[in-house]
């Protein structure tokens, strides 16, 4: 299958739910629960106490995550794209200077007047859960992308480094993982679709606040917004914001039944209308993403469009139902068992197909080499025919770029003998991360690294090799000395541990890039 727009080609109106990280918001719950959930507690004096979901939540809510995600190529993704003014049929790149999720990230074009240069590194903020206590977390595709570099807060306000496992740009989801660990706290995923009037609980990261509970109901299922890759969004009231992107909604049994990814909204803001991709589906998808790194897909190899009234018309069909072919590419599936353009396809396997989104959901979550019976329509005669599906394309998930030598420090180095002015020992600092280990020590651009742990260094490996053997001993800090752009020296202690930073430093800096 092909299509013309992708997961990001929203309506004007549609809002992804932005990646931004913890605190528990208290959630009162109007109305009863069932009563497999809890039992309204009579106090000593009589008075019914309301029924909560804090049970629920004290459960679940250590395995949600907040998500960092640092944009290294942002000049590169701030060029040429196209106005948000085309409507849901554009295709701005997420980080374009005219793409509304880059306005739902940072705000407006005269709001972003005083922002830093954007050849500057940028943060993308998000939500996260653990789905295995060895670390593997699931968020959205539309987080992590165009990332060079991966956090996760947990919590207890402890981060860690993560790497993308994998990510699928159909269904806008994305596979993280922690190494280091094997007893992180983590959630199930259902294994049922959940009825409409669910209650249903949303944990995430707004507005890089993390850790906060809103709740409502299933609204609706089955949704379509405006994207011809995926139409199963299970349509939730609970408040959803910038920053939920990636996490979690749970059922009243602590199982997630779906992954928060869009809302409704004229204003930016929630009005109750969120939108989540449906726990069977991540399931099928993680799957792939934790085997493979990719998602395969079945493929028919032809171009559809929907049956509108008049072209049913047109072509004598009873009904307003099926997809219309109007194109099928040469030496594909479709095209070597004699699907033309004009054929309309009404079933596979014998199951009918309502419209152009049934028959890529169809198709799409069938496995590539999958002979099926299609069913079509031409000229007015009924046709089923045998077809071996194809496979379509898929481009596996890449750091958008290298980042720089000695990242693990927020470093960029050169040695000393290749800057000018800078003498013939040590290695320089040429670049400084504003939010990494470094900077917090004040270490600027133009400072010399001469040595670490009483070692001297001259190469951007030496220094690498110096954190190693720190690393190995158990060390969790390195001493360096250092000659200033003024020309003193001093020593600096920086931390070379994973968890070096805590939540609340990370939220400032957060906050800030916002």
């Amino acid at each position: 299958m092909t299509g013309s727009a992708s997961i990001r080609s929203v309506a004007r109106r549609m809002r992804f739910a932005a990646p931004a990280s913890a605190m528990l918001l208290a959630l009162a719950c109007f109305g009863p629960l069932p009563a497999r959930v809890a039992a309204a507690e009579v106090g000593a004096a009589g008075a019914a106490t309301p029924v909560g979901f804090a049970d629920i939540v004290a459960s679940v809510k250590p395995a949600v995550i907040a998500v960092t995600v640092r944009i290294e190529e942002v000049a590169q993704a701030a060029n040429a794209d196209e106005s948000d003014e085309q409507g849901p049929s554009s295709q701005p790149q997420p980080f374009s200077e005219s793409s509304p999720l880059r306005r739902f990230f940072f705000g407006s074009p005269e709001q972003q007047q005083q922002s830093p240069p954007v050849h500057q590194a940028e943060m993308a903020l998000g939500s996260g859960f653990f789905i295995s206590p060895d670390g593997y977390a699931v968020t959205n595709d539309h987080v992590v992308e165009h990332g060079a570099s991966f956090k996760v807060a947990t919590e207890d306000g402890t981060t860690y480094t993560a790497r993308v496992v994998g990510a699928d740009l159909r269904t806008d989801l994305a596979l993280l993982k922690v190494d280091g660990r094997n007893d992180f706290p983590y959630v199930k995923l259902a294994d049922h679709e959940p009825r409409i009037g669910d209650w249903v609980i949303a944990v995430g990261n707004p507005f890089g606040l993390g850790g906060t509970v809103t709740a409502g109901i299933i609204s609706a299922r089955g949704r379509h917004i405006a994207t011809d890759s995926f139409d199963g969004f299970i349509q939730i009231d609970a408040p959803i914001n910038r920053g939920n992107s990636g996490g979690p909604s749970f059922d009243v049994a602590g199982n997630v039944v779906g992954v928060n990814t869009a809302i409704y909204s004229p204003s930016g803001g929630s009005v109750g209308i969120g939108f989540a991709i449906p726990a069977t589906t991540v399931k099928a998808v993680v799957d792939q993403l934790r085997q493979k790194g990719v998602v395969t897909r079945g493929s028919l190899g032809v171009e559809i469009q929907p049956v509108t009234p008049d072209i049913a018309s047109a072509l004598g069909l009873g009904e307003v139902t099926g997809a219309l072919v109007s194109e099928a590419q040469p030496g594909g599936a479709a095209a070597k068992a004699g699907i033309a353009p004009g054929d309309v396809i009404t079933s596979v396997d014998g199951k009918p197909i309502r419209n152009a989104n049934d028959l890529a959901a169809r198709i799409g979550t069938t496995a590539p080499g999958t002979v099926v019976k299609i069913g079509t329509r031409r000229d007015g005669n009924d046709n089923t025919v045998s077809v071996t599906l194809g496979e379509l394309p898929v481009t596996p998930f890449k750091a958008a770029a290298t980042p720089p030598e000695g990242q693990g420090l927020g470093l960029g180095l050169a040695p000393a003998a290749t800057v000018e002015g800078a003498g013939s020992k040590g290695v320089v600092v040429t670049e400084v991360d504003p939010n990494g280990r470094a900077a917090e020590k004040g270490l600027s651009a133009g400072d010399v690294i001469l040595d670490i742990g009483g070692k001297p260094v001259g190469t951007a490996a030496d220094v690498r090799h110096a954190i190693g053997e720190a690393q190995r001993s158990g060390k969790h800090d390195i001493l360096m000395r250092v000659e200033t752009t003024d020309h003193r020296y001093r020593f600096v202690a920086v931390s070379i541990t994973a968890q070096h930073q805590t939540f609340w430093g990370r939220l400032r800096s957060w906050i800030h890039s916002l």
